[in-house]
């Protein structure tokens, strides 16, 4: 099983997100202060970390560039700091993803395992599929209604057309 060190001070973003990643698989252990989630980190030997900045006896700046020391591990940033350049610090010290609260559960999850999957591959554990890639080439009606079941999942108007959009796009693009 997939193991997650999540990492933040605030006891409600701690258990809501043990409660979103248990639900789709992963194995959580969580930790409200830096300090404490590096003491344990070695032991635990996590796939992936999803980390808070403003903590408590160490903040996640500093935990990130300790773990970075001892392994490549993902990590992914999740944070209430919004500046553009303290996402710039966070990239730069070697976090692989940097989110902002409040957050996109889902949006969370799929990141989560993008970077597990480039890390799998990365490391040679699984080959690369690219059996989708090859069957949307031979079929592009394959990669409309895809489009068109994400259109009926979007709820913003405007998200809506913009994405109603790029699909007539597409289908001019497949006239020519």
């Amino acid at each position: 099983m997939t193991k997650i060190l999540t990492v933040d001070d605030d006891r409600h973003i701690l258990t809501s997100l043990s409660v979103i990643l248990q639900a789709e698989g992963f194995e959580v252990k969580a930790f409200s202060d830096g300090a404490s989630a590096l003491d344990a980190f070695s032991r635990l030997k996590p796939d992936l970390a999803v980390i808070d900045i403003k903590m408590p006896r160490m903040d996640g700046l500093e935990l990130l560039q300790k773990l970075r020391q001892k392994s490549w591990l993902p990590i992914i940033f999740l944070t209430s700091k919004d500046d553009e350049i303290d996402e710039i610090l966070g990239l730069r010290l070697g976090a692989d993803e940097y989110i902002t609260k409040p957050f996109s559960e889902r949006l969370l999850i799929e990141r989560i395992r993008t970077l597990l999957r480039r890390h799998d591959l990365i490391a040679g554990k699984i080959e690369p599929d690219t059996s989708d890639v090859i069957h949307e080439v031979k079929n592009p009606l394959t990669s409309l209604r895809a489009a068109a079941k994400a259109l009926e999942l979007v709820k913003e108007e405007t998200q809506r057309q913009q994405l109603l959009g790029i699909i007539q796009e597409d289908v001019l693009r497949m006239e020519r």
